[in-house]
């Protein structure tokens, strides 16, 4: 009995045994090559959401460089106004200069063309009565 046994667990032929130690191993890269290939799938997703993911910001930052250069060209702008008006203004020895011209004149003791007028008016009207009282 232990010959039968022994008899049948081995395999009769060597062609069988060939064949499934061949079909064994054509399994596992079966297996390897779908293992494979479902790693490359994952790793072209990852891929391609990597990609839209960057072209998302790339868009981003374009669309910031774009607002960055139109800020940048009116301060320009902006700087050039103020560099240009910059001469009109008068500098503080110049106001210094008009201020004590002013004091010197005090515009706001002159008269009034109207008030001069009345006051001629008077005097000629003082004038007139001397010269008829004598």
């Amino acid at each position: 009995m232990a010959e039968e046994f022994q008899q049948q667990s081995t395999p009769q032929d060597p062609t069988t045994a060939l064949l499934s130690e061949f079909g064994t191993r054509l399994t596992e890269i079966e297996e390897k090559q779908r293992l494979i290939k479902d790693r490359l799938l994952l790793i072209g997703e990852n891929l391609i959401s990597t990609k839209e993911d960057i072209e998302k910001q790339n868009l981003e930052f374009k669309t910031k460089i774009k607002e960055t250069d139109s800020e940048i060209k009116a301060l320009k702008q902006i700087t050039k106004r103020i560099v240009n008006e910059l001469g009109n203004f008068a500098r503080k020895p110049e106001l210094e200069i008009l201020q004590r011209q002013m004091k010197m004149f005090q515009p706001l003791e002159f008269a009034r063309i109207q008030d001069i007028n009345e006051v001629v008016k008077e005097e000629i009207t003082k004038q007139l009565k001397t010269k008829k009282t004598k």
